[in-house]
């Protein structure tokens, strides 16, 4: 077997897959005695096909050639604006934050068309806003 960035990330699965099922999910799970659905059954089902699908990656890893940088460099830029956005709803609410992050990704991906951007930049966190705070009677940050 080859070394690979397939075969990594499927060992990195297989064991975080694996220590979910084993140790995460039975010790941060409560247990109930009534009730159709134990509250462990989705983790642990989760968990399992996580470690299946790492599993079948060491074995039976793609074709595909490595990324570029610049791929890498792109994807960190939505993980930051992601993380920051994420920090800045706790500090300044979904409200005025949501959009904000909505539109730069937007940008990001190239999107420039104004009814796109209209739908995704306050379409969309509206119709989020009262889905979860009128509809579900939630409250978001």
């Amino acid at each position: 077997m080859r070394f690979t960035a397939d075969r990594v990330s499927g060992t990195l699965f297989l064991a975080l897959g694996l220590a979910l099922y084993f140790l995460i999910i039975p010790n941060y799970v409560e247990s109930v005695t009534d009730g159709n659905i134990s509250p462990d059954m989705m983790p642990n089902s989760l968990s399992l096909i996580l470690a299946l699908c790492g599993a079948l990656l060491v074995f039976k890893p793609t074709l595909h050639s490595t990324q570029t940088m610049r791929s890498f460099a792109i994807t960190a830029a939505y993980v930051f604006i992601l993380t920051a956005g994420i920090y800045a709803m706790s500090l300044f609410g979904f409200v005025y934050v949501g959009p904000a992050v909505a539109l730069a990704i937007m940008l990001m991906i190239g999107e420039r068309r104004p009814i796109w951007l209209v739908a995704g930049v306050v379409a969309m966190p509206a119709l989020i806003w009262f889905l979860v705070v009128q509809v579900l009677g939630r409250a978001l940050p």
